[in-house]
């Protein structure tokens, strides 16, 4: 026998390694053999972190590669999988002695195993956007960080065989595997179609997080699963048989249905255990619609039809274009039975295009699926590839065929904390620090790298842990702003940026020009003028736009004399624009104050008031009087302390238009509530000033220092804040 071609003989192996070696010509059974003796010698009596002896495990992954008829290689990984933590220089033995694909997938399973702080603290989280958000991204990152499928195929094999043992651990030891099996690893093996081991993941998950519900589902059925597969493979043979004869060519596939999707269909549809009749289900592809059809008149004829469980979504598709006939019959036995036909162009479509099956059940019966973006398209070339392995008789090819769908249009990385961000290839640590907070991207000062402090303008990679050294205060370099230096990638950081440097710039424009401005005022001994009034004069809206103005240079010392001293101003606002004229006289700030002329006023930072509050003075040391809120704490707490100092103020009919109040933000932490909270400013035109922000245990913590030309427009605000996703409450503080 030619060992190289035929299948090896069981003799030729260990007996431990004859459901491993399924399918394999000899020689590769022969290479199997030395990889398991590798094996045995470094794991030894080696235990895993849940107990598991570490042979066990391999034998017990390496066989549900081969019962997925994954190639030589892969299985040979799924065996020296560990090598990493027991072997020195495994890269390179391995690769001497197995070749580099296998120490490449070895070496894939390791750095995915890093992981495992990750997706252990997102399992802690249970439940909520956040968590939601995050599962969804752990699991792009998974696929991103690996360069070849198979060590993700490794990886759930790995898990599935981790669940298998937990049948004989503690609860608290499962559970955690448990919940992160249904956040990450069961929905990977949903989306890539790796039905044979989704069904296992789900299956013990369920079981360990809810093992009373298992058990009572489980009861429900009236056969265990073997019996149910028993079932169904004679099912497909006696309609194979009956289209045979009526001349169509058809492929059925079955499948019994395992026991959390009966319960997710149960919870999402308010179904009750009776009312399914997909618990066994039947699928039947042929070439036309006409063969639907006709097929549909054999499942009919040859089984009886159970009433108003009929659906023709090919005259009638659904929203997303899924095509398909569904009937529910009473099978052989008395067994429900349900039977989907479709073209194998409609089957295509439903399982790679829009329709695709894993969108609607990852959310859930009842419930629209997520929107598809780009990954979906990658995902849907993934399942392809993944069909297409035993077609491919060069497993190189087949490597080759996976790194056309690289995912790399986006980075993975990891906060401090474990949270994993994803931002646009080639993404640096300023990056990073503008994604998660805009000051801290502006006060961004150096960065480690999984504990490695790095340049600024360092490309960071797939599953790195960033770390940002930030100065107390501060802006962004000039640098950053340069393309060739490399220092910013994403458009958001680098408009964000480019937003400071302009504000600064307009900052120090409007301080050049108030002082110009100040210094006629105080020329013409007029500082007690309107400055609002005196800027419509000279044709600008607001104080701001004139000091804006005088700063460029454009409004010059003679035009702002002329404003003052002309008699066009003079008769147009004599209360505004000269001293003396009222008992009560209007501040620069817009307030009047009782019984004094141009005394000093300015606004309390600890109330912020603006009209129309009702305020008070109280007269300070040096400072002029300070403008509160009558129901501010400090005012009354001062008034009992000194109430002589206290006065009586009210706004002005010419007040300034812009006063600082304080915001205070509660809300579910997510990514992007600080843009959406901003974004709701800025559409109002609101000019924030100063940003706190803090999370704990899931909630943001946030307040704003906004400029407001009265209250009106602050409740208009609030409303819309509180209309954002995930706020709880927006208050004025």
């Amino acid at each position: 026998m030619d060992t190289g071609v035929q299948t090896a003989r069981v003799e030729l192996i260990e007996p431990a390694l004859v459901p491993v070696a399924v399918g394999l010509p000899g020689s590769e059974a022969v290479r199997l053999g030395d990889a398991y003796a590798l094996a045995r010698s470094i794991y030894a009596d080696k235990l895993l972190g849940t107990g598991e002896p570490a042979l066990e495990h391999a034998l017990g992954l390496a066989t549900s590669l081969a019962a997925l008829r994954l190639d030589a290689e892969t299985r040979i990984a799924g065996i020296l999988f560990a090598a990493p933590q027991y072997l020195e220089d495994s890269q390179d033995k391995l690769a001497a002695d197995f070749g580099t694909q296998v120490a490449g997938m070895v070496a894939g399973i390791a750095k995915l195993n890093r992981l495992r702080v990750v997706t252990r603290a997102l399992a802690e989280q249970r439940s909520g956007e956040a968590h939601s958000s995050q599962a969804e991204v752990l699991r792009k990152m998974l696929l991103a960080m690996v360069e070849d499928i198979r060590v993700v195929l490794l990886r759930l094999a790995s898990r599935t065989q981790t669940l298998r043992f937990m049948s004989r651990a503690a609860d608290e030891l499962r559970r955690p595997y448990a919940q992160e099996t249904l956040d990450i690893y069961a929905p990977l093996a949903n989306r890539l179609g790796i039905w044979q081991l989704k069904w296992e993941l789900e299956d013990y998950a369920f079981r360990y997080l809810e093992p009373a519900l298992y058990k009572k589902i489980a009861s429900m059925l009236d056969e265990k699963r073997v019996e149910r597969e028993s079932y169904i493979a004679d099912t497909v043979a006696a309609l194979e048989s009956e289209l045979r004869a009526t001349g169509i060519e058809a492929e059925v596939v079955g499948r019994p249905k395992h026991i959390y999707s009966i319960y997710n269909k149960m919870r999402g549809k308010k179904l009750d255990f009776a009312d399914l009749y997909d618990v066994r289900a039947l699928r039947v592809l042929v070439d036309s619609v006409k063969d639907c059809y006709t097929a549909l008149g054999v499942v009919h004829n040859l089984w009886t039809p159970i009433p108003k469980e009929f659906d023709d979504y090919i005259s009638r598709p659904k929203g997303n274009d899924y095509r398909s006939l569904h009937t529910a019959v009473v099978g052989p036995d008395g067994r429900a039975l349900e039977v989907q036909i479709r073209s194998h162009e409609m089957h295509r479509h439903a399982e790679l295009g829009v329709a695709a099956h894993w969108r609607y059940k990852e959310a859930g019966a009842g419930r629209p699926a997520a929107k598809a973006d780009p990954f979906d398209e990658k995902i849907a070339w993934l399942r392809q590839v993944l069909a297409w392995r035993d077609d491919v008789a060069d497993s190189v090819n087949w490597v080759e065929q996976f790194k056309r769908t690289a995912l790399d249009e986006t980075v993975y990385v990891l906060t401090p904390q474990g949270r994993v961000i994803d931002l646009p290839q080639g993404s640096t640590p300023v990056d990073f620090a503008y994604h998660l907070h805009t000051d801290l991207g502006h006060r961004c000062r150096g960065a480690k790298v999984d504990g490695v402090m790095v340049p600024l303008n360092f490309k960071l990679a797939n599953g790195q842990r960033v770390e940002i050294v930030a100065a107390k205060t501060g802006g962004p370099s000039r640098d950053w702003m340069n393309p060739s230096l490399g220092y910013l990638q994403s458009s958001r950081a680098r408009s964000k940026a480019r937003q400071w440097f302009n504000t600064q710039a307009l900052a120090d424009t409007v301080a050049q020009g108030r002082a110009s401005v100040g210094r006629e005022l105080q020329r013409e001994g007029m500082t007690g003028a309107n400055l609002d009034h005196l800027a419509q004069q000279l044709g600008y809206a607001k104080s701001k736009e004139l000091f804006a103005a005088a700063g460029r240079e454009e409004v010059k010392s003679k035009q702002l004399q002329t404003a003052l001293r002309g008699k066009e101003s003079a008769d147009a606002a004599p209360d505004a624009l000269l001293p003396g004229k009222s008992k009560a006289d209007a501040s620069a700030s817009g307030v009047l104050v009782v019984g004094m002329e141009k005394l000093l006023t300015q606004m309390a930072k600890c109330c912020r008031p603006a009209p129309p509050d009702a305020i008070a003075g109280f007269v300070t040391r040096g400072r002029g009087v300070s403008i509160h809120r009558r129901s501010c704490r400090d005012l009354q707490r001062l008034a009992e302390l000194y109430p002589e100092r206290m006065i009586e103020a009210d706004w002005g009919q010419h007040h300034d238009g812009v006063f600082s109040v304080d915001i205070v933000v509660q809300a579910h932490d997510r990514q992007g509530l600080l843009r959406d909270i901003s974004e709701v400013l800025s559409r109002e035109k609101i000019n924030v000033t100063g940003v706190n922000t803090q999370s704990k245990q899931h909630m943001a913590f946030m307040s704003f220092t906004v400029d407001i030309p009265g209250l009106e427009q602050l409740q208009r605000t609030l409303a819309q804040v509180r209309e954002v996703q995930g706020v709880l409450t927006a208050s004025r503080r």
